[in-house]
């Protein structure tokens, strides 16, 4: 592949981008690496469902045999749901895949990428990545923390992912200059849990104060990306006291059996699974809904205002 890169959408995102409607990005990892058929399928359907329920458009985000789509029809998620041997795609390998005719399912920092070059400004996952326990060791450091300060999208999780070293995630944040904006609280979320224990960075209560935050941003210029910290719905959360011992044990299982890289994170949520006899995964599903919500939201007054 040489010259600029084509991105395939479907009928649906190119009229909302050429109307300057609202568009949602989402991630494909979550359906290829983030947990089994058919609930992969029917949990991707069901946050694009939500999306259009707030009146905006989503654009899953993929490298299907070399080509890059934002936005996907159903069969096309139902064989991506199915898929075996799909490549987990961050920035230092979404070229690779591209150049060499692979599919792959684009992580959060891949598919901030793919955002950008679409034109689309928020995007929807359910958990960031960051700096792994014993990264001081590792240097297991996710690339999902530099993309956030070189690429202007605004990402809406749950907060970094439990299973991650979250105040040197936030301290490697602050250092790239990412704002992160916990929604409606105080308290930075941990995923599966309302409350890490720490105070977020900053805060903001509704959509409309996040998109004016963004605007002011973009007014600056040389900004990167925007992390929004949306808490899982109270009805829907694992305490963190209790979610901290499976972590812990996972964390433990994980180091006895050597698993590294980027085969520690669907390890570490496989064995979590497991450890709250699937609870993890109820929330997991939930968070993401309730993530897709917002950025929807916040899409459409970002829309609203350039309009």
């Amino acid at each position: 592949m040489t010259g600029p890169i084509t991105i395939q959408t479907t009928q649906e995102v190119t009229e909302a981008l050429a109307k300057g409607r609202p568009v949602v990005a989402l991630e494909s990892t979550i359906i290829t690496h983030g947990m089994p058929w058919p609930g992969n399928r029917d949990m991707a359907l069901e946050v694009e469902a939500v999306i259009r329920s707030e009146g905006a458009v989503p654009a899953t985000i993929a490298v299907i045999d070399g080509h890059l789509h934002a936005g996907l029809d159903e069969a096309t998620i139902t064989k991506l749901a199915q898929a075996s041997d799909v490549m987990k795609l961050s920035r230092a390998d979404f070229a690779f895949a591209l150049a060499e005719g692979r599919t792959g399912a684009t992580t959060v920092a891949a598919t901030m990428m793919a955002a950008e070059l679409a034109g689309i400004g928020v995007f929807a996952t359910g958990g960031i990545g960051g700096v792994h326990q014993g990264a001081e060791l590792s240097f297991d450091i996710s690339a999902d923390l530099e993309e956030l300060a070189r690429t202007p999208v605004i990402v809406v999780s749950a907060g970094a992912k439990a299973i991650l070293d979250i105040p040197k995630t936030l301290e490697a944040l602050e250092t790239r200059g990412v704002p992160v904006v916990a929604y409606g609280q105080d308290a930075m979320p941990a995923f599966w849990s309302r409350d890490s224990g720490l105070k977020a960075p900053l805060r903001l209560d509704d959509a409309r104060a996040i998109a004016r935050f963004e605007a002011t941003r973009r007014a600056l210029g040389g900004h990167g990306g925007m992390l929004i910290a949306n808490p899982v719905p109270v009805e829907d959360e694992i305490p963190a006291s209790e979610m901290n011992r499976h972590i812990a044990a996972a964390l433990a299982t994980a180091r006895a059996q050597g698993i590294e890289g980027k085969a520690v994170t669907p390890f570490l949520l496989g064995e979590i699974l497991t450890l709250t006899n699937g609870a993890s995964l109820k929330t997991n599903i939930a968070l993401v809904l309730n993530n897709a919500r917002l950025a929807a939201r916040i899409a459409s007054e970002l829309a609203a205002g350039t309009n």
